[in-house]
């Protein structure tokens, strides 16, 4: 959509036709305006069509179409004057100021520290990465922030799993509990513990002998998140700890809170909160029958705490297994007083990878998963990011190994990527560094060829995308849009093969035409680098050619 007007009250809407032929604008007003006016949408059309006052220059032609559909062709220099302000921009291109510099929260990955990162966080943490990118780049002051949940049961199975193995190191046959952690990196972790205290607790499970293989196994597992995290370009701006929400009184003065407004009663030994006040289908134990905490107090501490931090938005990028816990904390914050529908939530389906067609199987607790850096290593950092971004979060990930290695453009990041180190060879031959393309005084009616016209209005769509994709929290409406881009690109670049038409070629002879291409070209690659840029990806200006792939260019 590229605007909403009114007419005496009534909306019109505009948008940008899918198929060139009918127009650069359009807008199907008659056909919402018959029930009202009593008459065929056409002849509204018509009436409307004749009462316009268009400057020519702007538009040069207007149609009745369909039904009653009405198309507007804008001219040659009205549709490509946004080139030389594409250039302009350069890397401000694409931003607006929707947020006004409003505080935002974006808070994902949030792995427990109980093993390596996996392919499931991954896409968690690229998700969330772009989310925080297009909300900056619209606008918002963000903040990125990491949750670890470094109590609770979890926790203490890990702790367990390791004094398992340490006991095993000893010599002692000592199963790992159903349920806990098999994988090799416990029997690693606790070979460092053995090597750090020796023979200490041989034989001991005490409470302080689990404490410490816990505390131990926690500093070794975040680092190594903590590094995964930074070889996928994914920093955070803070990180929360749960256990500190319990050492210093959150949690407790959260339920003297919820006490306080009425909203908790005892019943079978545990206290419950009276969610079902607040839209959940049933109420909830807060405090089990031991005094220990259920899993979503905590959380309902922790987001009081972010609003009291003042981030009166937040959003939490999480895997589809914690929709059950949607509700829970929506109840919990809003029986303190907080607005319905806080925090704001992002959910992600998990990822299954095929090699070959075949599933390649994740468990982490098996041991036989692959890793999030694993994956890294085998197909590259912009590849694992892009593939986790260009499907829509809800939608089911099947994570094709043999597409993320195949070089050519049958790989969508690789068909964009392509396009942008194409757009750089061009300066290369023209012994023109981009920066120094001029864009002034330049004829950019030189660009009338409906190619052209058509690679120009889809450069100008890139800042609505990416404001229509920030606010639907929705990275792959931009991977489409860059995708879709790149095959406009392609065919204007390879149209312009003088072997193929002498009269579209980028480097014209003519040097009015030669300037106007250059300046598209130059356009072009701003929107593509800086798209990529949205999405955390390289923009490189030369990639190697594939052998059976006839369209990769590319080297300058």
């Amino acid at each position: 959509m590229l605007s909403e007007m009114g007419v005496d009250g009534h909306p019109v809407r505009l948008e940008r036709p899918n198929d060139p032929d009918h127009g650069d604008i359009a807008t199907n007003v008659a056909l919402t305006l018959a029930g009202k006016l009593q008459k065929q949408p056409r002849v509204i059309a018509e009436e409307i069509k004749q009462r316009l006052s268009l400057d020519e220059s702007v538009v040069s032609k207007v149609e009745v179409a369909g039904p009653g559909f009405l198309n507007f062709h804008l001219s040659t220099l009205e549709v490509v004057s946004v080139v030389a302000d594409i250039v302009r921009a350069d890397k401000e291109f694409g931003r607006t100021n929707e947020g006004g510099g409003e505080k935002v929260m974006v808070e994902f990955v949030s792995a427990n520290p109980t093993g390596p990162l996996h392919v499931g966080h991954g896409r968690q943490a690229a998700l969330g990465d772009a989310i925080a990118s297009l909300l900056e780049w619209t606008g918002w002051k963000v903040h990125r922030e990491y949750y670890y949940n470094d109590a609770g049961g979890q926790m203490e199975q890990l702790a367990q799993s390791v004094w398992a193995r340490y006991q095993q190191r000893l010599g002692h046959a000592e199963p790992v509990r159903e349920g806990g952690y098999h994988g090799h990196y416990v029997t690693e972790i606790a070979a460092r513990f053995h090597n750090a205290v020796g023979d200490l607790y041989e034989g001991i499970a005490s409470k302080e002998a689990l404490d410490s293989m816990r505390q131990f196994a926690v500093e070794i597992i975040r680092a190594e998140q903590d590094e995964t995290l930074e070889g996928f370009r994914v920093w955070f701006d803070e990180y929360t700890l749960e256990s500190t929400l319990h050492t210093d009184g959150r949690v407790r003065r959260t339920v003297e809170g919820l006490r306080d407004r009425g909203h908790v009663y005892e019943d079978g030994g545990a206290t419950w909160l009276r969610t079902t006040e607040f839209g959940d289908q049933k109420d909830r134990v807060m405090l089990k029958s031991d005094g220990s905490a259920t899993y979503f107090l905590p959380d309902v501490a922790y987001h009081m705490n972010k609003w009291e931090r003042s981030f009166k938005r937040v959003i939490n990028v999480q895997g589809a297994d914690h929709h059950s816990t949607v509700d829970r904390v929506r109840a919990g914050v809003q029986a303190l007083g907080l607005p319905e529908g806080y925090p704001e939530y992002v959910l992600h389906q998990m990822v299954r990878i095929e090699r070959e067609g075949e599933e390649v199987k994740l468990s982490k607790r098996s041991g036989t998963d692959m890793t999030l850096g694993a994956l890294m290593d085998e197909v590259g950092v912009d590849v694992v990011r892009y593939f986790f971004q260009m499907r829509k979060p809800e939608a089911q990930m099947v994570f094709d190994l043999d597409e993320a290695l195949d070089r050519s453009e049958k790989n969508p990041l690789y068909k964009i990527q392509y396009a942008h180190a194409r757009m750089c060879s061009i300066f290369a031959k023209a012994e023109i560094a981009p920066a120094d393309v001029p864009s002034e005084g330049v004829d950019l009616g030189r660009l009338r060829d409906p190619a052209e016209r058509d690679l120009v209005a889809r450069l100008a769509e890139f800042p609505e995308v990416v404001q229509r994709a920030a606010g639907a929290r929705a990275p792959h409406l931009l991977c489409d849009y860059l995708e879709q881009t790149a095959g406009a690109v392609n065919s204007w670049y390879h149209a312009g093969n003088p072997s193929r038409n002498p009269e579209l070629a980028v480097l014209a002879d003519d040097p009015d035409t030669r300037a106007a291409r250059l300046l598209l070209a130059r356009a072009v690659q701003i929107v593509l680098r800086n798209g990529l840029w949205v999405l955390g990806l390289n923009a490189p200006e030369r990639m190697e050619r594939e052998e059976d792939d006839e369209a990769a260019p590319v080297e300058a």
